[in-house]
């Protein structure tokens, strides 16, 4: 008798393919999804990242929200001397970290969203830094002009292009004199601004103090060297 070999059946044939075609997609999806998410991992390690170890305790939580808001306007490399700012202003605390409302021509403390604050502090910071660009004066002058307004960088053009503390007390009493009822230190002699007590001539050290105190990781090109160089 002749053998005749068994056909395999069609149906079966397509069943097989398309359950092979299926665990191949199934598998390339895994594949992309999982190089999506290291690749998205790997993005995140080049933000700035506040370190624990940070001594600037609840300004940590806004360093996000500031670096967001400095990319908006090109300055993402400014972001640990906006955080530095902060501690200064307020240590991170209220409705207005930044202390921004001033600059707004408002009363102190006006501002009670932190977002809008840090949005404000942002968008003086980068008036007083393309202000000081403009009249050639050093970053520690911007700095200090973020306390003492733009005036002060006015200032120290026309004395040398420099910041000193000595600059800033000469300025601060010609404000004071200009307006003496108002700015006296609250009357207390025993302040150590006294008599100097229009802003505070030694903001610009502290702000560079805090600035060496952040800790960060910074992959994205933020070394402490390059923090250094402002100052």
């Amino acid at each position: 008798m002749k053998y005749s070999k068994k056909k395999p059946n069609k149906r079966k044939q397509i069943q097989r393919n398309f359950n092979l075609a299926i665990l191949l997609f199934v598998a390339f999806l895994g594949f992309f999804l999982f190089d999506r998410f290291l690749d998205l991992y790997n993005q995140s390690l080049k933000k700035i990242n506040v370190g624990v170890s940070s001594s600037i305790g609840d300004v940590a939580k806004y360093t996000p929200m500031i670096e967001e808001e400095l990319k908006k306007v090109g300055l993402e490399e400014h972001t640990v001397t906006v955080a530095a700012l902060m501690m200064q202003e307020s240590k991170g605390k209220g409705g207005d970290p930044m202390q921004a409302s001033e600059s707004m021509g408002l009363a102190p403390n006006t501002i009670q969203d932190p977002q809008q604050s840090i949005q404000q502090g942002v968008k003086y910071f980068q008036r007083v830094m393309n202000y000081g660009e403009k009249m050639q004066v050093d970053f520690p002058t911007v700095i200090q002009a973020y306390n003492m307004g733009i005036g002060y960088i006015d200032y120290v053009a026309q004395n040398g292009n420099k910041h000193s503390e000595e600059l800033a007390k000469k300025f601060s009493m010609i404000q004071v004199e200009k307006n003496p009822q108002t700015y006296n230190c609250g009357g207390n002699t025993n302040n150590f601004r006294y008599p100097y007590c229009y802003g505070d001539f030694t903001y610009s050290t502290k702000v560079a103090k805090h600035m060496e105190s952040i800790s960060v990781s910074s992959p994205a090109g933020i070394s402490k060297s390059s923090r250094k160089t402002s100052f």
